[in-house]
């Protein structure tokens, strides 16, 4: 069963931006790509726990702020190895702000 937490408003997530937020005991990076959509990933790097929600975010890819690591946002997709697929999670839009499902993390 989903359990909807508020994340955010809307304009705290401008396009084409990386965002770090908390929903309960959990980093969740939210994206806001340059077609509109909204995606989360979990917000720490599988790497070496760099914060996911501070890198750069170029059309659909992640780039890690500390060691470079690169994801798909839409899909947790590791850009280079195949094996590699970070947690996401679900959104929802309900006016003006934005909600996360913190108990359905899926890799894919």
């Amino acid at each position: 069963m989903a359990r909807w937490i508020r994340l955010a408003s809307l304009d705290e997530c401008p396009v084409g931006s990386a965002r770090e937020l908390v929903a309960e005991d959990r980093v969740i990076a939210v994206f806001h790509t340059v077609d509109g959509e909204f995606h989360a990933l979990d917000g720490i790097c599988p790497h070496q726990g760099g914060p996911l929600g501070k890198g750069r975010l170029h059309g659909c890819v992640l780039t890690c702020p500390w060691h470079g690591w690169q994801f798909n946002v839409a899909t947790g997709q590791h850009q280079i190895n195949a094996s590699v697929k970070h947690p996401k999670y679900p959104l929802r839009v309900d006016g003006d702000t934005l909600f996360v499902d913190v108990d359905e993390a899926s890799r894919g």
